[in-house]
């Protein structure tokens, strides 16, 4: 499982588990599942999704860190999709 957390200015949006992060990084989509190596991305506009049929996020810029099954996404605007 992945640990993930999801932090616009305004406030932690989501803190929890999933299986899989599917994020709108600043070249194309990417895709996390447990055990993904360490990276480090910026992140464009579009739907972060978190596990299949579970959450989803509009976000627009910021970044995603991956360590350790850990996924942090920072993005400068967010809602829920």
């Amino acid at each position: 499982m992945l640990s993930v957390s999801v932090i616009s200015p305004e406030a932690i949006l989501y803190e929890g588990t999933t299986d899989s992060v599917v994020a709108p990084a600043f070249d194309g989509e990417v895709g996390i599942l447990t055990g993904h190596a360490p990276m480090m991305t910026l992140l464009g506009k579009g739907v972060l999704r978190l596990g299949a049929g579970g959450q989803r996020f509009n976000v627009d810029g910021g970044f995603l860190q991956v360590i350790d099954n850990t996924v942090r996404v920072v993005t400068e605007k967010a809602s829920v999709a």
